[in-house]
């Protein structure tokens, strides 16, 4: 049976609610710090599911933290948000327990309308659209490509707008993000997103995961006009992971996501359903696939809902 899940947070008042995202609760701790507080919620195709994944907020919070520490390391001086994974005084004591390793804290700062997706591998919505016109997020590709083959010319730029919660993002191609945020900072936030997905690949190789694409979100410092890495970081929510020791081109790949949540959904026609209650086994599997991903990016065990270092 699965375990207790959080979907919904309440610090009782200690700090103000600032925004509710599919996952994340913002809360102000100060004029500079917001706390990230990553639920166990989940969605597939733009729509939260009524119930939750247990461990789910805990593995994509310190699969971020983890992230950040070691992105920082590769990029000298590469700017993120991240501060803490420590929680703020004001986090009331009867709660504090529920809330480690669950949040973190970060600089509050203007995040940039757009998603900046980096694909270094053909698949999804990207192998459906090459297979219909030979393009991709109306990017002309090399014809004669397989499915969940890698890009020969290397990783591809594919931002999309960011939309509110409840709508859908829309894909752009990259010579109208400028459009979006201005043409230094699209230039900027391109050439950190690329940078960003290489060494993360790389990385990942090295302990059995390829990543196929993902998703980063920027924002902007004012005091130094700096791009800044924010929000969450290379998780299975932003992420499509497959395991190098299956991976096969020609074919759709196995994967540590909510792949088989959206399988599920669309099987029973469920998909883009509001308030859909998951059955066991597939709150079972999608935890599995999370835990795996993040017990082998990092090489820490988990134990419960803490990890074991």
């Amino acid at each position: 049976m699965a375990g207790p899940t959080m979907t919904q947070t309440d610090l009782e008042g200690s700090m103000t609610l600032v925004a509710r995202g599919k996952v994340r609760d913002l809360y102000r701790v100060d004029d500079s710090t917001l706390l990230f507080v990553t639920t166990d919620r989940i969605s597939a195709f733009d729509v939260i599911m009524a119930n939750g994944i247990p461990n789910k907020g805990v593995l994509l919070c310190l699969m971020s933290a983890y992230w950040f520490e070691v992105l920082s390391f590769a990029i000298p001086g590469l700017r993120t948000h991240f501060i803490t994974v420590d929680l703020p005084p004001q986090v009331p004591t009867g709660v504090r327990k529920q809330y480690q390793n669950r949040s973190m804290q970060v600089r509050s700062l203007e995040v940039f309308k757009i998603e900046a997706i980096v694909r270094g591998y053909i698949s999804g919505s990207a192998w459906s659209s090459y297979e219909k016109d030979g393009t991709v997020c109306g990017i002309k590709i090399q014809p004669g490509l397989r499915e969940s083959e890698a890009f020969p010319g290397g990783p591809v730029y594919t931002p999309s707008t960011k939309a509110e919660l409840g709508d859908h993002d829309e894909n752009i191609h990259p010579d109208k993000a400028a459009d979006v945020v201005g043409a230094k900072y699209a230039n900027r936030i391109e050439e950190l997103a690329l940078s960003l997905y290489k060494h993360a690949a790389a990385h990942a190789l090295e302990r059995g995961i390829i990543i196929a694409d993902t998703k980063f979100e920027f924002g902007l410092a004012k005091d130094t006009d700096e791009v800044v890495l924010v929000d969450e970081v290379l998780t299975p929510d932003s992420s499509r992971f497959w395991p190098v020791d299956s991976y096969k081109i020609g074919q759709s790949q196995p994967s540590y996501d909510k792949q088989h949540l959206r399988d599920w959904l669309t099987s029973q026609g469920l998909k883009g359903k509001a308030k859909v209650e998951m059955p066991e086994e597939i709150i079972t599997k999608t935890e599995e696939r999370y835990r795996e991903a993040y017990e082998r990016l990092t090489g820490q065990s988990m134990t419960g809902g803490d990890p074991a270092r």
